[in-house]
C-alpha cells in the first residue's frame, strides 16, 4: 500500500492554503478583463469600436510607458520582434471590439480563444489533442445555434476569427520578446497604441478628448488592461501553470455573466453549450498540455 508521508501532507495542506490569495487575484483579473469588455461595448455609440480600441491601448500605453520606460530596450531588443508583437496586439485587440459591436460579446470571446488553444495546439500529434479540438469544434459549431435575435451576424464571426488568428500570432511574437518582461509589454503596448489611436481619432473625432468619454476610456483601460495585468503577474507567480490555465478557461462563461448583466445580451441554451464546450476544450488542454508546448495567452487580452 502506498502511504504518504506527514511532510507531503504538510506540503499539499501548505500550497492549498498559500493558493487561495492568487487564485482569487486570477479570478478577480478575470472578471475584471470581461467587465472592461462589456462597458467598453457600451461606449460604442458614442466613439465606435476603434474609438474604444484607442482609448485602451492608448491609456494603457501612456501609462505602462511612464512606469517601465520601454525606450531603455535602445540596443537591447530586436525592434522588428517588438514591431511584431504590437502590430499583433493592436490588431486583436481592434479586430475583437469590431466582432463585439454585431455579435454578443460571449459569442465573440469564445471564438476568440481558439487562437490561443490553437497555437497550444499546432505543434501536437498525440491522439487526446484531437479530443480537445473536436471539442471546441462542437462548441463553435453550436455558437451560431438558437440566437435569440436571428442569426449570427457573418462580419462579426469574420472579426472575431480575425481576432483568434491574432491572439494566435500575438502568443509567439510575445514569445520572442518574453526575456525583456515589462518593458516588452509596455513597448508592444505603445506600438499599438501608434497605429490603432490615428484609427480611433479618424472614427470619433474630438469626442475621444471629452472628459466624460476620456473618464469611461481610463475605467476601460484600467479593468481591461492594467488591474488584471497586476493581477495576473500575482497570480502566475504563485500558482502552477496548468491550475492558472484552466481558470483562464472560464473567460467565455465569465464574459456571458458580463454581456449579460451590463449589456442585456441574452443566449440560448444551444450557445450555452457552446461555450461550455469551448471552455472545456481550452481546460482540457491546459491540463494535459506537455510543458514544451506552446501556452495560453497569460496576460490580459480582449
Amino acid at each position: 500500500m502506498t502511504t504518504v508521508r506527514d511532510s507531503d501532507r504538510g506540503n499539499h495542506s501548505g500550497w492549498q492554503q498559500g493558493a487561495a490569495a492568487p487564485t482569487l487575484a486570477a479570478l478577480l483579473g478575470l472578471v475584471s478583463v470581461q467587465t472592461g469588455a462589456a462597458i467598453g461595448k457600451s461606449l460604442f455609440p458614442l466613439v465606435g469600436a476603434e474609438g474604444v480600441a484607442a482609448l485602451r491601448l492608448g491609456l494603457s500605453a501612456l501609462v505602462l510607458a511612464l512606469v517601465f520606460r520601454p525606450w531603455q530596450l535602445w540596443g537591447r531588443a530586436s525592434w522588428r520582434d517588438l514591431l511584431a508583437y504590437g502590430l499583433t496586439m493592436g490588431l486583436m485587440n481592434l479586430l475583437i471590439y469590431r466582432a463585439f459591436s454585431t455579435i454578443p460579446v460571449s459569442i465573440a470571446v469564445s471564438i476568440e480563444v481558439i487562437g490561443p488553444l490553437g497555437a497550444a495546439l499546432v505543434s501536437s500529434r498525440r491522439a487526446i489533442d484531437f479530443l480537445w479540438i473536436g471539442l471546441s469544434l462542437l462548441g463553435l459549431a453550436l455558437l451560431p445555434l438558437g440566437a435569440v435575435h436571428g442569426r449570427l451576424d457573418p462580419a462579426g464571426v469574420a472579426y472575431a476569427l480575425g481576432a483568434a488568428l491574432c491572439w494566435g500570432l500575438y502568443i509567439f511574437a510575445g514569445a520572442r520578446v518574453a526575456r525583456h518582461g515589462n518593458q516588452a509589454v509596455a513597448a508592444g503596448m505603445l506600438v499599438a497604441a501608434l497605429f490603432i489611436v490615428p484609427l480611433g481619432a479618424v472614427q470619433a473625432g474630438t469626442l475621444l478628448l471629452a472628459p466624460a468619454v476620456l473618464a469611461v476610456g481610463l475605467g476601460i483601460a484600467i479593468l481591461s488592461s492594467m488591474l488584471p495585468y497586476v493581477l495576473d503577474m500575482f497570480a502566475m507567480r504563485h500558482l502552477p501553470a496548468n491550475v492558472f490555465g484552466v481558470l483562464l478557461s472560464a473567460s467565455p462563461a465569465v464574459s456571458a455573466v458580463a454581456g449579460w448583466l451590463i449589456l442585456g445580451e441574452v443566449l440560448s441554451a444551444l450557445q450555452c453549450a457552446g461555450i461550455a464546450c469551448v471552455s472545456a476544450a481550452c481546460a482540457g488542454s491546459t491540463l494535459t498540455r506537455r510543458p514544451t508546448a506552446a501556452a495560453p495567452a497569460t496576460g490580459p487580452a480582449p
